[in-house]
């Protein structure tokens, strides 16, 4: 999968409008909490500044009603991205329209517009032709460096490429590069590691991976219910019954293709889902009723482990138990220590998930990943093996 990037395209004196995914997390005085998604656009910005663009920047926060309501406006972000680029970030009222077309007519080389929220507009999620076409008409060259909404068909990521040629930017192409080509040709050992609380959730990323692994670890609340599937008793834990088929289907899968699946051989459970609950460590068929699985048990741990030494690929997406009371972050750790070894030892190793890269946070290996995915749904369509319009409609290099 190869697509054009902003290295293949001459940047100086064009106007670039540049999609990024800008959807921060906010405290209730309107700062931000986690500036992560601004930094990760750091590189693709800088470089283009220093090619002797004007940058127009484009983006969404939450899910604004057509009230446009203030909290979701782009204003509140204008601060940290100056702070982060280096440069005093101009800000536009709206994305289209005059003062729009007036603050891009009048940004100069070297210089960083940011545009009002996309979705004031409905048409933005409609992918509307009119609303693209507008966008279009504020630069001379698209980037896309929002692989968060890359699994969306809308006019500023994908409706924008039918007037102006689309590229990626350094985010998106790295996301291509490790997502798309690990898996297209992963190195053996491959082992994915699926957690999280529900079945429906990852069933699709479940599926596809059986097809490319040597190994499966399962685990977190999904974990129960591949067992209750298979008759074991979970007590009060988390558990999707209506998926028990689809589960059973996967374990057969996996068996007819060879592929070794990993579910808890213990666990660690309690008698209420908080932080002070009573816990005990029990095999995975001695759950009582009335308690419930909120942790992998150390056997289990020692088992991920094992599985994850000599991994020479490695994807992960979900947590192994509720890592947020630390009382249960133990599989969590176990995992995120293995696949850190893992990468040390030289595999590639993936991370995605807003879940997992929190997790991940809290165990203080982040930089010891090879590639922390910045998608939630994105991320997950591409461990599915869908195309993502977002990346379809980059122009092939």
């Amino acid at each position: 999968m190869n697509k054009k990037t902003i290295k293949d395209v001459d940047l100086k004196g064009k106007k670039v409008f540049c999609r990024v995914d800008y959807n921060v997390p906010f405290d209730e005085n309107m700062n931000i909490t986690n500036d992560t998604r601004i930094q990760a656009t750091k590189e693709t910005v800088k470089y283009m500044l220093e090619q002797g663009a004007a940058v127009i920047l484009a983006c969404h926060i939450g899910r604004p009603t057509e009230a446009r309501e203030d909290k979701f406006s782009t204003k509140h972000i204008v601060k940290r991205v100056s702070e982060v680029m280096g440069v005093d970030v101009k800000w536009a009222p709206d994305c289209v329209g005059p003062e729009a077309e007036k603050a891009a007519a009048d940004l100069k080389p070297g210089e960083i517009l940011l545009l009002e929220n996309l979705r004031y507009h409905k048409e933005e999620k409609k992918n509307d032709p009119a609303f693209a076409k507008q966008l279009a008409s504020l630069a001379d060259i698209a980037v896309n460096d929002a692989f968060g909404v890359s699994h969306r068909a809308h006019a500023a990521n994908v409706g924008i490429a039918q007037y102006l040629e689309s590229v990626a930017g350094f985010l998106m192409e790295k996301e291509i590069k490790f997502i798309g080509q690990t898996l297209e040709a992963p190195k053996r050992p491959f082992v994915a590691i699926i957690g999280g609380a529900k079945v429906s959730d990852k069933i699709g990323v479940i599926s596809n991976m059986i097809d490319k692994v040597d190994t499966i670890i399962i685990g977190g609340g999904m974990a129960h219910t591949f067992d209750a599937a298979q008759g074991l008793p979970i007590g009060n834990s988390i558990c999707e019954k209506d998926k028990f088929e689809e589960a059973l289907a996967q374990l057969k899968k996996a068996k007819e293709k060879g592929v070794k699946v990993v579910l808890p051989v213990d666990l660690t459970i309690a008698d209420d889902f908080s932080a002070t609950a009573n816990t005990k460590i029990v095999d995975v068929d001695k759950v009582p009723e009335g308690w419930e699985a909120l942790d992998s048990g150390p056997k289990t741990c020692d088992e991920y482990v094992k599985a994850l030494d000599g991994a020479k690929t490695v994807v992960w997406n979900g947590p192994m138990g509720v890592f947020e009371f630390d009382a249960f972050a133990k599989g969590t750790l176990a995992v995120a220590e293995a696949v850190a070894k893992a990468t040390e030892n030289g595999a590639t190793s993936i991370v995605g998930g807003g879940d997992s890269i929190a997790a991940l946070k809290k165990t203080g290996l982040s930089d010891k990943i090879s590639h922390i995915s910045t998608g939630g749904g994105a991320t997950l369509e591409f461990l599915e093996g869908k195309e993502l319009p977002g990346i379809a409609a980059i122009a092939d290099a």
